[in-house]
């Protein structure tokens, strides 16, 4: 049952994007720098929009806010209707060629960017524009589509493209496995502060247990994979994101990978399709192909 509000004006369009915003973000603030608005000007905009509607959305204390079972039923409706919209503003104003993609920001570092000029060089009427995905988020206003670490059950969705089936390792420099005896368990633990899950689950994968020590905290994966290549410690990564350091001798997994439930997929924006998402899709494909299968446990 929706938590019933005496109903109020018509809502605005104003109002609408303010919490589409919200709900596809999880944040007040992630929505306020998305709509270029204060934080404040954003929660008026939902709860006029709450009054308008005559109905609860969002629950919660600011910090750890949730959606009520009538904002999970109007959010992704929402979604859908703002991404088509700007779709088909995209189409006419660009004639299709330029490519906007969302990416979480260790993917695009250490995978995607180091890839790219092969991308260019077949496609240079193409002009890919990225920006940073939020480590949560699975679609972002503007983009044509978001690439990220998907869970297995959502490649069954038809906007879904995976293009590498991801492994788990903890990694160190030779150095550092030196010093620890290759005991990746033993090594100082570096974590990304956006992927708290990483080492109960490579521990989970490995059958291992897990100690309980001091994390050393890192704001991203790629500065985590970064301190391990300076010899700080091990950092859990995904196979893909580590490959070539590993291949090159800089990094090490003495516990090897192991594959999890999850890939590495573009998910594309719905109504977004051109000839230059689709020439995007043929690439990321053929790349996931060539990347070599991770060492064996």
């Amino acid at each position: 049952m929706f938590e019933k509000l005496k109903s109020g004006p018509p809502a605005s369009l104003n109002a609408l994007r303010a919490f589409e915003a919200v709900a596809r973000t999880g944040k007040v603030t992630l929505a306020a720098e998305e709509l270029h608005v204060t934080p404040s000007a954003v929660s008026r905009q939902v709860k006029a929009l709450e009054a308008s509607l005559g109905v609860r959305l969002i629950s919660g204390p600011k910090h750890r806010l949730a959606l009520t079972p009538a904002g999970r039923d109007l959010a992704p409706s929402l979604t859908e209707a703002f991404d088509r919209i700007d779709a088909a503003v995209r189409r006419t104003r660009q004639g299709g060629e330029d490519l906007h993609v969302a990416v979480n920001a260790s993917l695009s570092v250490k995978w995607l960017i180091p890839r790219l000029a092969g991308f260019q060089a077949r496609h240079p009427d193409i002009r890919l524009h990225l920006s940073e995905l939020a480590p949560h988020a699975t679609s972002q206003r503007g983009a044509h589509a978001v690439v990220r670490i998907v869970p297995l059950a959502r490649l069954s969705d038809p906007n879904c493209t995976p293009f590498i089936r991801n492994a788990l390792g903890a990694v160190m420099s030779p150095e550092c496995a030196a010093r620890h005896g290759n005991d990746v368990l033993a090594a100082p633990r570096l974590a990304a502060v956006t992927h708290p899950e990483a080492w109960p689950i490579f521990a989970e994968l490995a059958g291992l247990e897990l100690p309980l020590v001091n994390e050393r905290p890192f704001a991203h994966v790629h500065f985590a994979m970064d301190a391990a290549l300076a010899g700080l410690g091990a950092a859990v990564l995904s196979w893909p994101l580590c490959v070539d350091e590993v291949r090159r001798g800089r990094l090490v997994a003495p516990a090897g990978f192991h594959r999890s439930a999850s890939a590495f997929a573009m998910l594309t924006t719905p109504g977004a399709e051109s000839r230059a998402l689709s020439k995007f899709r043929d690439w990321l494909v053929a790349e996931g192909a060539r990347t070599p299968e991770p060492p064996a446990p």
